[in-house]
């Protein structure tokens, strides 16, 4: 049989693998030690923070659909990253996009500044010189998040790649907006892909997770000695779970697809959105790169809400399949606000220069009908249209007053103890 498409790949990964019974489906292994065949004598598996079967047969098939060499589960997507990362050291100089998701940023500008763990440079790759800026650095590591969280901002991995190799760096791709059935960032050059497998590789939002998929054997083998040695690696449970939800990765990628379509369709022709950010959009800058590198745009999506902020609370407000709320990826639709949600880590300064303003709003589009989520975003617009026209009715009463009662309410927002882990 030849080399088997990605949907046969991800739909039989660890079926008709059990050794033991010649169970179908994969059994679960909780265990978190095992027996010696005798005294000196380990076998394949003595400890689970360092094996584990179950976490093996996930780190497989996802080495098997990136076109990988090895691919290691671990606890977290941050902690994916944080794996990656011992690959370089205090001289190292490490390159990063200027608009990475909040929680990377947040990593990355800590452990250089506070850590001294690497030197840190943030480039622009949007920007016409992006590779001068990258070659001036001299960088042994780089970092790439395409599409970008949350602009959806397109970077060449190619071009990326081929600079890369002449800089002797290591490229780092951050799929996790595509998955492998989107994008395959290896092929185009890339030396080592990170996903959070919360997002659409498991797509079920009831697990936390990440992975990170070397193209070098002798790089997933190192990598795999510091997962072990920092002890990042992911629970058998949850890669149980996100091994389920593999299965199902294609049809529910096509299907999350689609609907992302009809609803960048339905924004387009709203007026209260001020702009969509889609790569699916022809008059997207990255449209050209995002078709000649991905095999689809995906169903992520962000658009500006052409009114005051002070409107965000009522559209929030009026939704109700969209849920408000963190993450990404799932089955379910999500809809989230960047600024005070995903890159609160981010202060403001950073955040413009993200392109990150105060009214971006960011959806993760799921499989629900499609005519039910424009519905609904459609009676959430009618629910603003409503409110600035009766504010334009009601006679102004702002003062001085109003002013400090919001900085108040924004000083208690970042004080909430439940937050302070975003800052």
């Amino acid at each position: 049989m030849s080399k088997p498409h990605s949907a046969t790949v991800a739909a039989r990964a660890g079926i008709a693998q059990d050794s033991a019974y010649g169970a179908v489906t994969p059994p679960l292994y909780l265990t978190s030690t095992y027996e010696l065949k005798a005294f000196k004598q380990p076998g394949k598996y003595d400890y689970s923070r360092s094996n584990n079967p179950t976490r093996d047969l996930l780190g497989d098939a996802l080495a098997e659909l990136e076109g990988g060499a090895k691919g290691l589960i671990t606890g977290t997507g941050m902690s994916a990253c944080l794996l990656a990362l011992q690959l370089i050291g205090p001289e190292d100089t490490l390159v990063i996009p200027h608009d990475c998701y909040g929680g990377s940023y947040r990593l990355f500008l800590n452990l250089a500044n506070r850590k001294k763990a690497f030197k840190l440079v943030v480039v622009n790759f949007q920007q016409t010189d992006w590779a001068d800026q990258v070659k001036a650095a001299q960088p042994k590591m780089i970092w790439v998040e395409t599409p970008s969280n949350p602009l959806l901002q397109i970077t060449d991995i190619k071009a990326t790649a081929e600079l890369a190799k002449t800089l002797n760096a290591i490229l780092v791709v951050d799929n996790t907006f595509l998955s492998p059935a989107l994008q395959n960032p290896i092929a185009l050059g890339a030396d080592i892909v990170v996903h959070s497998t919360t997002k659409f590789i498991n797509g079920h939002s009831d697990i936390v997770g990440g992975a990170l998929i070397a193209k070098d054997a002798a790089v997933g083998d190192e990598l795999k000695w510091w997962a072990n040695c920092l002890g990042v690696t992911g629970g058998a449970f949850d890669a149980y779970q996100t091994l389920r939800g593999l299965r199902t990765l294609l049809p529910r990628i096509k299907h999350h697809q689609h609907n992302a379509e009809l609803v960048v369709d339905f924004l387009q022709k709203q007026p209260l959105v001020g702009r969509v950010y889609y790569p699916g959009l022809k008059d997207h800058p990255g449209h050209a790169i995002a078709k000649a590198q991905q095999h689809g745009f995906g169903s992520m999506l962000s658009f500006d809400l052409a009114a005051d902020e002070a409107y965000l609370a009522v559209f929030f407000e009026a939704l109700q399949c969209f849920t408000l709320a963190q993450s990404l990826g799932g089955i379910e639709s999500l809809i989230c606000h960047p600024g005070s949600m995903t890159h609160a880590s981010l202060d403001a300064a950073t955040q413009k220069a993200a392109g990150i303003g105060p009214t971006l709003i960011r959806l993760s589009v799921g499989i629900e009908d499609a005519q039910d989520l424009i519905a609904d975003l459609a009676q959430a617009f009618a629910a603003v249209e409503a409110a600035v026209q009766q504010k334009a009715k009601t006679p102004s009463v702002r003062s001085g007053s109003a002013t400090a009662a919001e900085k108040s309410a924004q000083q208690q927002f970042r004080l909430n103890p439940a937050l302070s882990v975003l800052w």
